[in-house]
């Protein structure tokens, strides 16, 4: 996935994601769920959220790989959440937050899951941002948001977790988002960074993923929006023939 996503962005090619919560799909529920994402401009599908019931992740995985050719990506919110059925795991370390859990504690946990593993596992430095109201990553990490004015800050955060050796920025305000990442942040860390750039939380309309790629992200990701109106997916299409 890696590997595709650096020839994408060689490229100039942006990215969709489109992000489902294993506790918001159901499994009889993922065949018609998947026809409307193949439908549209989407590049892969991200699976995980910030609490998921236990083994609540494997079972959908499975499902969506049996319908759609689109990757599958682990986005998870504890080590729980891991499953081999995926085809990677973006492995996550909130740089955003002093909780040493979310730090380095989660991913020390999750080596036992991951040693022996088939999953391409790709090092992610995740860092949320302020967007108007608590979201849950802020709750389940304990952890604060950067606020949005000290832009500077935001952009040396995302810059360290390059010199750190993460192969991903993901740059996101939180599930449920009354705002997403602004235009001006984006486009201040994509300038400093020599990674591809993930941006993520509260895109509601096309308007909002179309500002995101024009500041610089390589690849958004969309969730609620899907799960609240799916009539989006009929603002996404792909051209014919694509």
């Amino acid at each position: 996935m890696y590997k595709h996503l650096i020839e994408r962005v060689a490229k100039g090619k942006k990215g969709l994601a489109v992000l489902i919560d294993p506790d918001k799909m159901a499994v009889g529920a993922v065949e018609a769920f998947v026809e409307k994402v193949e439908s549209t401009i989407a590049t892969h599908i991200f699976v995980g959220g910030s609490t998921v019931a236990p083994d609540a992740t494997a079972p959908l995985i499975l499902a969506l790989k049996a319908f759609s050719k689109l990757p599958i990506v682990l986005f998870p919110g504890d080590v729980g959440q891991i499953s081999n059925a995926a085809d990677a795991l973006l492995f996550l370390s909130l740089i955003s937050g002093n909780n040493p859990e979310y730090l380095i504690g989660q991913q020390v946990k999750a080596v036992p899951k991951l040693r022996n593993s088939k999953l391409e596992i790709i090092p992610t430095g995740y860092i949320l941002v302020e967007n108007g109201k608590p979201t849950s990553v802020e709750k389940v990490t304990r952890t604060k948001p950067l606020p949005r004015k000290e832009i500077q800050t935001i952009a040396d955060t995302a810059k360290a977790g390059e010199l750190l050796g993460m192969h991903l920025i993901y740059l996101e305000t939180g599930s449920g988002a009354t705002h997403p990442v602004p235009p001006e942040i984006i486009s201040f860390v994509k300038q400093d960074l020599n990674i591809p750039l993930i941006v993520g939380g509260g895109i509601k309309t096309k308007k909002q993923l179309d500002e995101a790629f024009e500041a610089g992200a390589d690849l958004v990701v969309i969730g609620t929006a899907f799960e609240e109106d799916e009539s989006f997916f009929l603002k996404l299409k792909k051209e014919p023939g694509v």
